[in-house]
């Protein structure tokens, strides 16, 4: 069994900056990957899809199948992962409560203020305006955690509240039924 620590909110709320703070700190190796890493890494032929020559439409439900059966692939091996992940498409949620079923999952919800959410999507450039505000909206929005996290709140202190509250093993969030 693999432990996941899946940080969940809205585009640019914090989640990678609690992630790379978490992974410093946590006892165990753990992965951090998210859509951002591949995306960065050069996986994803962006450039192309910017340009028009593939439409991101019609590449991405295979893209998001394929990404959410690899995090299982690495949790079955044994990996311990922390993902930073947005649950904004209808079905992912139980498509991965069914692929996460073997292992701990705790669930973390990282919130931010709209104004600020607004502020990083701007100054980030590499999201559609608007998308952190639809976030804002509609990912927490019956969704039960394990922990939630504000991102405004000092990093250090999230991830030692995120720590503590992992350590005691007691999960009751949507992944945990």
């Amino acid at each position: 069994m693999a432990q996941i620590i899946f940080l969940h909110g809205a585009s640019s709320c914090g989640k990678s900056t609690i992630a790379r703070g978490l992974q410093a700190e946590i006892e165990k190796p753990f992965w951090n990957i998210s859509i951002d890493h591949l995306r960065d890494a050069g996986v994803l032929p962006m450039d192309r899809f910017r340009k028009g020559d593939f439409v991101w439409a019609d590449a991405r439900a295979a893209f998001f199948e394929g990404f959410h059966t690899s995090l299982a692939a690495y949790a079955n091996a044994g990996n311990n992962l922390i993902l930073e992940h947005i649950l904004d498409t209808e079905g992912w949620l139980e498509a991965l409560q069914r692929l996460f079923a073997p292992h701990d999952v705790f669930f973390v919800a990282v919130h931010c203020p709209l104004p600020l959410l607004i502020q990083r999507e701007s100054a980030r450039g590499d999201r559609p305006k608007g998308s952190a505000k639809q976030d804002f909206e509609t990912v927490h929005v019956g969704r039960r955690y394990d922990i939630d996290l504000n991102s405004e709140d000092d990093v250090d202190a999230n991830v030692q509240i995120l720590l503590a509250a992992w350590r005691e093993k007691q999960r009751s969030s949507d992944f945990s039924l």
